[in-house]
């Protein structure tokens, strides 16, 4: 039965929040976040909406920031822009620096999934894993924590930072960016750290899109290096003298065989997973291919998970290009250092459940890993960064079933935690943000040893046709 469109499911269950935030437990400048994003309600489902429907992929965000810019530039008490290409930060109460200073941050790019109903035809990509919620949530929160009053509660200064290049991807591409010398490193907070954008931030907060729903806190990930392996073999007609040629794809072939076959030396306690695909493997059907191209990340639980696997990927294409007598060069590139379990704090906790009106909110368990692999885990072998995760959504992460089923829940209650979380690490003096940061152990002291730990993975071998 439907009343004036909306089943009466959706009324009961919409009547039972309103019943929740009757029972709040809310000081007035929360009940007031709540309030203005509330009021803002339909331009952050826009902005989501306009943001998800002209996806862009990793260091080419530019229409992305600059929707980002044209919401906030004006608003904000200093832009910085151009920063790893396309990352920006607005900054408020840059005189409470001093004091402690707390970044939000919202990722850009999108991944290649043209299949997916809202890809980009200009971009091929599709946010599939869900950054364009973030975003909304990052801007959404401005609406409240640009009020006077609630800015005012604020003993820190704020950033709310668009971060390029979550999804490493295209790494040919990324390499010609290095070659170009416009960027050191693939992923976009692993930039940023190197040029300094992190070095004015205390703690940062990030969020994720969910298929399980509202939870906080998170365990560990798997880090990675990426890897492009170039096999250079001879050209010659296919049919009239192919034993004038050396096939780059049949090598190429071996090496994909041999580094199938060394999967069972993988221990299962290291969560290693390495996903090659091949992006050139010839021109025309009646040339031997001389030239095969194949990108990979390997991953693993641990560093030293990580170099074993890297070791054999490498052994696998060698062996496949000896048998075949063709050349070949091996890059590894240093990807994402492995994410860190981080707790969440109870006093945001309460506040999440508080907000979340009646939906079921998970702690993540510091014990639990996942073998997916994000940058923020570089930002953490320096400072604090706390995660949060919301849903309404289903079908899966990084596939073309991604689909966005409940805008309240993925994009304004996004925002309304990201401020009320804001809201509780700076007041009374940002006692909760120094106590968090106080604690935090972080790997590297420095931005420099981060940096050193990170350029060690760099390497490449070339063998020419023997």
């Amino acid at each position: 039965m439907l009343l004036q469109g909306r089943s009466l499911s959706a009324i009961y269950k919409a009547q039972s929040r309103n019943d929740c935030k009757e029972r709040l437990f809310m000081d007035e400048i929360e009940r007031l976040i709540i309030q203005r994003i509330d009021e803002h309600r339909q331009e952050i489902i826009n902005f989501a909406d306009d943001i998800y429907k002209h996806a862009e992929l990793g260091y080419k965000e530019f229409r992305t920031t600059g929707k980002f810019k044209e919401f906030l530039q004006d608003k904000v008490e200093f832009y910085q822009e151009g920063l790893a290409i396309t990352g920006a930060k607005a900054y408020i109460n840059r005189s409470k620096k001093a004091n402690f200073s707390l970044s939000l941050i919202g990722e850009l790019d999108a991944l290649r999934i043209p299949a997916h109903v809202y890809a980009n035809p200009e971009t091929q990509g599709a946010h599939c894993c869900g950054h364009h919620a973030q975003l909304a949530g990052v801007v959404g929160s401005a609406f409240a924590l640009l009020d006077p009053k609630v800015k005012a509660a604020l003993d820190g200064q704020l950033v709310f930072f668009a971060v390029p290049a979550e999804e490493y991807g295209e790494v040919e591409f990324k390499k010609q960016l290095m070659e170009q010398g416009k960027i050191k490193y693939g992923g976009g907070k692993c930039e940023l750290i190197r040029i300094g954008a992190f070095d004015d931030i205390d703690i940062s907060v990030a969020h994720h899109i969910s298929p399980k729903g509202i939870s906080v806190g998170s365990g560990a990930n798997n880090g990675f290096v990426s890897k492009v392996i170039t096999i250079q073999g001879k050209a010659a007609h296919a049919a009239g003298s192919p034993e004038k040629g050396i096939n780059a794809l049949s090598a190429a072939s071996l090496g994909l065989s041999a580094l199938a076959l060394n999967r069972e030396t993988f221990r299962d306690e290291d969560w290693v997973r390495v996903h090659p695909i091949l992006t050139q493997g010839g021109n025309l059907v009646n040339v031997v291919p001389d030239k095969a191209v194949i990108e990979t990340l390997v991953r693993a639980r641990t560093t030293e998970a990580i170099l074993d696997a890297a070791a054999k990927t490498d052994r696998s294409f060698k062996a496949g290009a000896q048998a075949l007598g063709a050349g070949y060069r091996i890059e590894t590139l240093p990807g994402y250092l492995p994410a860190l379990p981080q707790e969440f704090p109870k006093e945001l906790y309460d506040i999440v459940r508080e907000a979340s009106d009646g939906r079921p909110v998970k702690q993540e368990s510091l014990n639990s890993h996942s073998t997916g692999s994000t940058d923020v885990g570089d930002v953490q072998h320096l400072q604090p960064v706390l995660t949060f995760n919301t849903g309404g959504i289903t079908g899966g992460l990084h596939q073309a079933d991604f689909a966005v089923v409940d805008e309240e829940e993925a994009y304004v209650l996004t925002a309304k935690l990201f401020a009320l979380i804001a809201y509780r690490l700076l007041k009374n003096g940002a006692a909760l943000g120094k106590k968090i940061k106080a604690a935090y152990k972080p790997v590297y002291a420095s931005k420099e040893a981060y940096i050193a730990a990170l350029d060690s993975f760099y390497s490449t071998e070339e063998v020419e046709i023997s």
